[in-house]
C-alpha cells in the first residue's frame, strides 16, 4: 500500500509518522512519500521519519520529494496538509482583521475566507494532478478551512473525505474522564468543520446510554476550562460546543484578548523553529514532546483510521468526518458540506442519522453555510465584489462597512497569492 502527504515537509508529519508506525496492523502501509516544495524542511522531517519507523520496526519506505507527480503516482490515498503562504500568511489572517474589531483566526471570521481564497485553486490543481496519476485514488484533507476546501474536491469530482482533529480530541477527553476506552464512546457530534456540538456522548455505540449529562454534572468546570468558555453556557445549552464557537459566544472579548498578546502565528512560528532544529538531530527517533504544543492532537490515530477504512483494512466503521450532506441535515442542500458521524468504507462515507436540531444550532449552521457557498464561489471565480458578499455574510461580520474594509485589507495582504487580483 502506498500513501503519500502533501504538505509533508510540514512540522506535523512526525506525529503522522509515528500513528503510521504504532497503528501497522491497522494500515499496513508498505511505501509512504513525503511530498513538499521546501526541501531543507523536508530533508529534517523526512529523516526523522525514517528514524521514527526504524525504530519502531516499521518495514515500509519512507520517500521524500519535491516532484508532485512523482510522489502521487500509483498511491492509494494522497493526504494533503499544505498551508498556502506558510506561518506568515497565517499571521496576517490572525492581525489585519482586528483592525476592524473583528475575530483574527486563520480558519473562520474574514482570515479564514482569506485562507480559503489562497488554498481552495491550489487543492484543486493538486487534486486533478492526483486523479490524472490515479483516478481511483482516495484524498483525505486536513488543510484548512477543511469544510470549504473539501467541498471544492468534491464538487469537482473528486473522491475526497474531509478530516478534522477536534472529534477525536473530545473523544479521548471524554473516555478518560469516564474511565473507559475511547473505542467505548461514540459522539453525537453535529455542524460544520469547526463550528460543532456534541448533543450527546453515548457508551457502546450510536444507540449507547447518553452520558452527557454525567458529564457536565460531574466535569463541567474540566471541559469548560478546556474551551475557555463559562462553566454556565455549558450548563445553560446542555451540549458541549467545540472550541471555536467561543469565536461566536465571546466575539468581543475575543477581539479584545487577541489585541493584547502575540498572535497564534507568531507562537507556532517559533515552536517549528526549536521543532526543526531537533529535527536535524540525528539522535532524535521519537515525535518529540514539544510537538504536543503545536497542535492537530490525535490527528494520526484519525487518519490511519480514515484511511485504512477507505482503502478497505481494519479502521473503525463509524468516524467523524467531513462529507456531503445528501439530506442528514434537512435545513441545507444535499451538496453542503458537514461534519457529522459517518460509516466509512471502500465506497467513502455515508452520514448516520442525527438528532433534531434546535434552533439555535440548525440558525447557526444554516448562516455560515451560506457564508462557506459565497466563500466558495469567490475562491473559484475571484472578485472583489465576491470576496465583499462572503464577507458581509459572515456571522463574525456582517456589517457593511466592517465588510468592505476588510475586503481592501484582504485583498492587499493577499494578492501575492490571488491570480485574479
Amino acid at each position: 500500500m502506498k500513501l503519500a502527504v502533501v504538505g509533508g515537509g510540514s512540522t506535523y508529519t512526525p506525529e503522522l509518522i509515528d500513528g503510521f508506525a504504532r497503528l501497522r496492523d491497522t494500515l499496513p502501509v508498505s511505501e509512504l512519500v513525503l511530498v513538499d516544495p521546501a526541501a531543507d524542511r523536508l530533508e529534517l522531517v523526512g529523516g526523522l521519519a525514517r528514524r521514527i519507523f526504524a525504530k519502531q520496526g516499521h518495514p515500509g519506505k519512507i520517500i521524500t520529494t519535491s516532484d508532485l507527480d512523482a510522489g502521487v503516482a500509483d498511491a492509494d490515498a494522497v493526504l494533503l496538509q499544505l498551508r498556502v503562504g506558510g506561518q506568515a500568511a497565517r499571521q496576517q489572517d490572525e492581525t489585519w482583521p482586528l483592525e476592524c474589531g473583528c475575530v483574527g483566526q486563520e480558519t473562520t471570521g474574514a482570515g479564514g475566507l482569506a485562507k480559503a481564497l489562497r488554498t481552495v485553486p491550489v487543492v484543486l490543481g493538486i487534486a486533478e494532478r492526483v486523479r490524472r496519476a490515479n483516478p481511483d485514488a482516495w484524498i483525505i484533507d486536513f488543510t484548512n478551512p477543511v469544510g470549504i476546501v473539501t467541498r471544492a474536491l468534491l464538487q469537482a469530482g473528486h473522491k475526497a473525505v474531509g478530516l478534522c482533529n477536534v472529534a477525536i480530541g473530545l473523544q479521548r477527553k471524554f473516555a478518560k474522564l469516564l474511565q473507559v476506552t475511547p473505542g467505548e464512546v461514540h459522539l453525537d457530534h453535529v455542524g460544520l468543520n469547526h463550528l460543532t456540538w456534541e448533543l450527546g456522548v453515548r457508551l457502546g455505540g450510536p444507540a449507547g446510554e447518553n452520558v452527557l449529562p454525567r458529564l457536565l454534572a460531574e466535569h463541567g468546570d474540566a471541559i469548560a476550562d478546556d474551551l475557555r468558555l463559562p462553566r454556565q453556557v455549558l450548563d445553560r445549552l446542555g451540549v458541549v460546543p467545540s472550541y471555536y464557537l467561543r469565536y461566536f459566544y465571546s466575539h468581543d472579548e475575543v477581539v479584545c484578548e487577541l489585541a493584547t498578546k502575540p498572535s497564534r502565528a507568531a507562537e507556532v512560528a517559533a515552536m517549528e523553529r526549536e521543532l526543526l532544529e531537533m529535527y536535524g538531530d540525528p539522535a532524535l527517533d521519537e515525535k518529540p514532546e514539544l510537538l504536543a504544543k503545536r497542535g492537530g492532537a490525535f490527528y494520526s490515530e484519525a487518519a490511519v483510521d480514515l484511511a485504512a477504512s477507505l482503502l478497505g483494512g481494519g479502521g473503525s466503521p463509524v468516524q467523524v468526518v467531513n462529507t456531503y450532506n445528501n439530506g442528514t441535515l434537512p435545513f441545507l442542500a444535499d451538496d453542503a458540506v458537514i461534519e457529522v458521524p459517518a460509516r466509512v468504507g471502500r465506497d467513502g462515507a455515508v452520514p448516520l442519522p442525527v438528532p433534531g436540531l434546535d434552533p439555535l444550532y440548525a440558525g447557526l449552521i444554516a448562516h455560515v453555510t451560506a457564508y462557506e457557498d459565497l466563500a466558495l464561489e469567490a475562491a473559484l471565480r475571484g472578485g472583489r465584489d465576491r470576496v465583499f458578499r462572503a464577507l458581509l455574510a459572515h456571522p463574525l461580520v456582517g456589517q457593511y462597512d466592517h465588510a468592505e474594509k476588510l475586503t481592501d485589507r484582504l485583498i492587499a495582504h493577499n494578492r501575492e497569492h490571488l491570480s485574479w487580483a
